[in-house]
């Protein structure tokens, strides 16, 4: 298969709004000013009440649901910072179409504020200043790239707030919810649970001793392969896209054509046998359609078993052409293997 380089991939802010970008290049110091003047309150440290007549609060929040108004009193009299995300998700709902507001309360830090719930770039920027007038923050244009999910704003505003940076969210699969979406199966999935991250996933596998392939490797002397460990890291990479894909990913991936291209700089330093269980970790290295590279390893016990410096994925989105058309030397025009990961 034939890589084509791609243009730089645009930020999600990028072109979505001819007239935002209009304004951004025409009047750049005119729209900072705008986002700025909106936070002249003081605060004497980070958290601590704003200096502003509850009336014009009152007057800020008058769209939004009782409870936001409620909570952003509570907080300009206690800095109480837990009630942040009542005040952060009232402020989104009140530009939210009617149709889509519970999706807003029940999908969770994941929901995207452009994909899921439809707001465009402009309204975004809208909803942004009203936090900033409601919380006494400032947020720079440049900040705004990486608000992407409801989970990003929070963080973002807690961290600016208390100058502590939230824990990255985390999301728990059983090996029931691996096993629905994946394409391996038993008796060659070496997934038992995960945990999947904006940055990467965490995992585990436990080496039961009923695997059949351990009657032959090896005879009397039950060892598990460390080719199988390298899969099992594949197996979690190939997950984490599907579950979470990168940021740089923008459309849906085909997880019928997730493929194992390649692994660089592997190092085993344990044997692991029946009884011991794999804790896997992978990260994001980075990503450019089809492909994807990640790190990994495998430690027991808190003891390095496995290191891999790079994992190397191929994938394809939903719709494009299968990745294997045309192709009769392996991914890439190499000798890549695509029995790995999948």
């Amino acid at each position: 298969m034939t890589i084509i380089n791609s243009p730089v991939i645009l930020s999600h802010f990028s072109v979505l709004d001819p007239l935002l970008s209009f304004t951004i290049r025409c009047r750049p110091t005119l729209l900072l000013n705008d986002m700025s003047d909106q936070t002249t309150m003081k605060r004497e440290v980070a958290g601590a009440p704003v200096a502003e007549s509850e009336e014009s609060l009152r007057d800020t929040l008058k769209r939004c649901p009782a409870e936001t108004l409620e909570a952003a009193l509570a907080y300009r009299k206690s800095g109480d910072v837990s009630l942040v995300p009542v005040i952060v998700l009232g402020i989104v709902e009140r530009f939210l179409d009617p149709d889509v507001g519970d999706k807003l309360h029940s999908g969770g830090d994941s929901i995207e504020f452009m994909t899921d719930l439809g707001m465009d770039s402009l309204t975004m920027i809208e909803a942004i200043m009203m936090v900033e007038e409601s919380l006494g923050v400032s947020i720079k244009n440049e900040e705004l790239l990486n608000l992407r999910s409801v989970g990003d704003l929070k963080s973002f505003i807690h961290e600016k707030l208390t100058g502590i940076a939230c824990e990255e969210p985390k999301t728990f699969y059983s090996v029931d919810q691996i096993a629905a979406i994946m394409p391996q199966q038993s008796p060659f999935l070496f997934l038992s649970q995960a945990t999947v991250t904006e940055l990467g996933a965490n995992g585990s596998y436990l080496i039961t001793g009923q695997e059949e392939f351990l009657e032959g490797h090896f005879k009397g002397n039950p060892v598990f392969p460390a080719s199988l460990m390298l899969e099992a890291l594949g197996q979690l990479a190939v997950f984490k896209l599907i579950k979470n894909p990168p940021r740089e990913v923008q459309s849906t991936i085909d997880s019928s054509e997730i493929y194992f291209t390649g692994v660089d700089s592997v190092r085993c330093h344990r044997i692991c046998k029946p009884g011991d269980t794999l804790e896997m970790k992978i990260q994001v290295k980075r990503v450019r359609e089809p492909l994807a590279i990640f790190s990994g390893q495998i430690t027991v016990n808190g003891e390095k078993s496995v290191v891999a410096e790079e994992i190397t994925l191929a994938f394809k989105s939903e719709g494009a052409a299968s990745l294997l058309e045309g192709s009769t030397n392996g991914l890439n025009g190499g000798t890549h293997s695509t029995n790995g990961a999948h």
